[in-house]
C-alpha cells in the first residue's frame, strides 16, 4: 500500500515550525539533517546556511511522516501564503480533532472553525502561524 507524506518548504524557520508541530502532535523527530552535514567540496554551503534544515521528519501516527526543509537563499524565497495546498489530518475522535485544531491553529488564522461539514464529517480549516494550511477532520460515524 502506498503512503503520502507531506513535505513543506520553509524560509529558514523549518526547525522552529517543527518544534511547534512536535509540541502539538507529540513524538520525536526521526531524522534531522542540517546543510553542514552534507557540505563537501562538490556541495559547498555558505556559513549563514550551514545550520539550516536540509531534512527533518516527524512521524505522525504509524505510517505517516511530516517532512520539511529550509530553501537555501540562493534559490529564492518560497511564499507560504501563496501555497494553496493543504495538509489534511484525519483523526479517530472529535476530541483529538479539537486538540489538534486548537494546538496547530494557535497564532494562526482560522478559515473555518471546527463543526459539522456539508460532506458529513466534523472538520475545521486554518492557516498556521507559519503560513501552512491545514484541515483537521473526523468522520461523524466515530
Amino acid at each position: 500500500m502506498s503512503t503520502l507524506n507531506p513535505w513543506i518548504n520553509f524560509n529558514g524557520n523549518a526547525e522552529e515550525a517543527f518544534e511547534f508541530y512536535k509540541s502539538v502532535f507529540g513524538g520525536e523527530f526521526s531524522k534531522v539533517v542540517r546543510f553542514k552535514d552534507i557540505a563537501s567540496d562538490e556541495f559547498p554551503v555558505a556559513e549563514k546556511e550551514e545550520n539550516k534544515i536540509m531534512y527533518i521528519a516527524l512521524p505522525i501516527g504509524s505510517n505517516t511522516m511530516l517532512i520539511a526543509n529550509d530553501v537555501p537563499e540562493i534559490l529564492g524565497r518560497v511564499n507560504e501564503n501563496e501555497n494553496r495546498s493543504k495538509i489534511l489530518v484525519h483523526t479517530e475522535s472529535k476530541e483529538e480533532a479539537d486538540r489538534l485544531f486548537h494546538g496547530l491553529s494557535n497564532g494562526g488564522e482560522v478559515e473555518g472553525p471546527m463543526g459539522d461539514s456539508p460532506w458529513g464529517s466534523y472538520a475545521g480549516m486554518f492557516r498556521d502561524k507559519y503560513g501552512i494550511e491545514w484541515i483537521i477532520e473526523c468522520s461523524l460515524d466515530k
